[in-house]
């Protein structure tokens, strides 16, 4: 398929400057300014949800502890005798699932990488629309300010789990975070939902027509595969999720019966007739599954490139790890019951999505094993980043082996409230996911800043973090087999539990730590900023386009014309090539030496790539 070049042969428009302040960096239409703005919002929401998470961890762990101490910060929810207020525990529980899955996870994740990666490295001057880009950001950031805000109302944030199962979330009157905090959590969600449907349709539009001159799909870095997959993902299942929120305002506020029926409130029926909170359920986890891997995929992504980068090797299995990414894209689609096995479905029908689960496993398997053998037998350098992306790899499996387990419905009838499900999803979902953010943060700091960040700070980041994610979710597999639930407030006056006291305080204790760690990268992130080593053009020695543009790039990307690309992401260490790595615009013709056959034969090709007419011009 010829590709359609994203150029300006003349000059770069480097001319941000001229823009003044206000156009430059905030209302800014510059792919990597937006990126930007999407990476220290994300780090900033990851602080405020690990706040809320250390907060819940210290009544789960001390559950007779005294947390008078808070009072000044928590205000009334923390009572007279010290102790936090339940309404306030399930609050704290909801915005830490909703901050960390959406707006870390999601924004600050796949916002921050495919805004800043996808134009570089596919050769394209911006985004195919700078001011659609610009809207993404700024309704992301509404909606934050408005899930933000609904912290500080008087009876709270949204109070029914991260998840807002009806009938809690459709009466206002069922407990406090049922109220305005819940009309709030869904018009912040709906707000975002419009943010990543524009940034999804602006990323696939920008691959599909913007790529430089060679760069065929065959050409493009598994980085961009990710993201592509990622926006269509996010296309077709955000909108249901939209749907389900927009029906749930309906039977809220105008008396509607979607999701509510036979409901009692004090001995009194209200007139609600005829509805399903099992269709809530469908709906929510039609974008709740999809939404795994639009968290997971850029990850994955980023994961791909740093360890080939950091290998010194090609790439295993590069066609097999698209078409895994295609099968988990597909698959996403089709196991959402998995979640509901509890919800007295046919058992056939459960029989059928525990089936395509476990179909699942085997595209994340060739991923997994890919990752291995690309690192068997590697000069590896260990780098913070790549340090990060082998912790990724670690999670993925640990976590994605106890995926198996609640695959199977009969086994998840046993686990399914239990702490061995909130131990599966923050290790595969949550903590991989987070260790891709970083890797990148780490590998891209450079092209993003200009500067180099610490190595020796992010090597000391990266095993506090690693042992205490460990320490924190591994011991919760054990307990959760042995039938600790979650969801509980309190749980010291059950005999059957106080068996785990010290567990529960030894993973918080950890957690309280983790967290900790996580204050070195946010010091090294600033600090690097400002005072870091000045980069280099290169500095990981890599083969895509991003590394060709000068070290501070304007807007516009590259100050001529833009590179052309005459070959795969992943010739590192090509026998008979006088250096480890040949970057994508390094013709065939100029290394006959390391040329196979078939390469050869591609050489009376590049003239006919060079011929390709550009034809689309970043605005002035």
């Amino acid at each position: 398929m010829a590709t359609v070049a994203a150029a300006h042969s003349d000059h770069a428009h480097d001319e941000h400057h001229d823009l003044g302040f206000i156009r430059s960096y905030i209302f800014s239409e510059d792919h990597k300014v937006i990126a930007k703005q999407y990476l220290i919002s994300g780090i900033i929401w990851a602080i405020i949800g690990g706040l809320m998470s250390l907060v819940f961890r210290l009544q789960l762990g001390f559950p007779d502890m005294d947390l008078s101490w808070l009072k000044p910060i928590l205000g009334e929810w923390v009572n007279e005798s010290g102790k936090l207020d339940a309404n306030f525990y399930l609050a704290l529980v909801t915005m830490h699932g909703t901050i960390m899955v959406f707006f870390v996870l999601t924004a600050g994740l796949s916002g921050t990488f495919s805004n800043f990666l996808i134009p570089l490295q596919i050769g394209a001057r911006d985004m195919a629309s700078g001011f659609m880009n610009m809207l993404s950001y700024w309704f992301f950031f509404i909606s934050s300010v408005i899930m933000f805000w609904s912290i500080f109302i008087e009876t709270g944030p949204a109070g029914g789990g991260w998840v807002i199962y009806p009938p809690l979330s459709a009466l206002a009157e069922a407990n406090p975070g049922s109220g305005t905090g819940m009309t709030l959590w869904l018009v912040s969600m709906a707000l975002f939902i419009v943010s990543s449907l524009l940034g999804g349709i602006n990323y696939v539009t920008t691959v599909i027509n913007l790529r430089t001159k060679g760069m065929t799909f065959d050409k493009m870095p598994l980085t961009i595969w990710a993201f592509t997959f990622t926006a269509i993902l996010g296309i077709l299942s955000f909108p249901v999720l939209l749907s389900a929120a927009l029906l749930l305002i309906f039977d809220r506020s105008f008396g509607t019966s979607f999701y509510l029926s036979d409901i009692y409130i004090n001995g009194q029926a209200l007139p609600n007739q005829g509805g399903s909170p099992i269709l809530f359920q469908h709906l929510f986890w039609f974008l709740g599954h999809p939404e795994v891997y639009i968290v997971i995929l850029p990850a994955l992504g980023l994961t791909s490139e740093i360890i080939a980068t950091n290998s010194r090797k090609p790439i295993f299995g590069y066609k097999a790890m698209i078409f895994s990414m295609a099968g988990i894209m597909f698959l996403a689609f089709i196991v959402w019951a998995h979640h509901m096995f509890m919800t007295g479905m046919n058992p056939f029908l459960g029989s059928v999505f525990m089936l395509l689960t476990l179909i699942i496993a085997v595209p994340s398997a060739v991923k997994a094993f890919n990752y291995i053998t690309t690192l068997w037998k590697g000069n590896i350098v260990f780098t913070p980043a790549m340090l990060f992306a082998i912790g990724l790899v670690s999670f993925f499996v640990s976590g994605g082996l106890t995926g198996i387990i609640l695959g199977n419905s009969a086994l998840d009838i046993q686990l399914h409230d239990t702490y061995f499900v909130v131990a599966h999803f923050h290790l595969v979902m949550g903590s991989a996911a987070f260790f891709g953010m970083i890797a990148g943060v780490y590998h891209w700091f450079p092209k993003m800043f200009g500067k180099m960040m610490n190595k020796t700070l992010g090597y000391v980041h990266f095993w506090a973090s690693i042992i205490g994610v460990y320490l924190v979710f591994f011991p919760m597999h054990y307990i959760g087999i042995a039938g600790f639930p979650r969801r509980y407030y309190q749980w010291s006056g059950f005999e059957a539990f106080n068996t785990y006291a010290d567990l529960n305080a030894f993973i918080s204790v950890a957690a309280i730590l983790t967290f900790g760690a996580q204050l070195i990268f946010v010091f090294n992130f600033i600090y690097s900023i400002f005072w870091g080593k000045k980069a280099s053009a290169n500095p990981w020695k890599s083969n895509t386009l991003e590394w060709t543009t000068p070290v501070n790039p304007g807007h516009g990307n590259w100050p001529g014309e833009i590179p052309t690309v005459y070959r795969w992401p992943y010739d590192y260490s090509k026998p008979g090539s006088e250096s480890d790595f040949i970057p994508q615009n390094i013709p065939f013709s100029a290394t006959p030496e390391s040329n196979l056959p078939e390469e050869n034969e591609l050489i009376e090709e590049e003239k006919d790539i060079e011929n390709i007419e550009y034809n689309y011009n970043i605005p002035d």
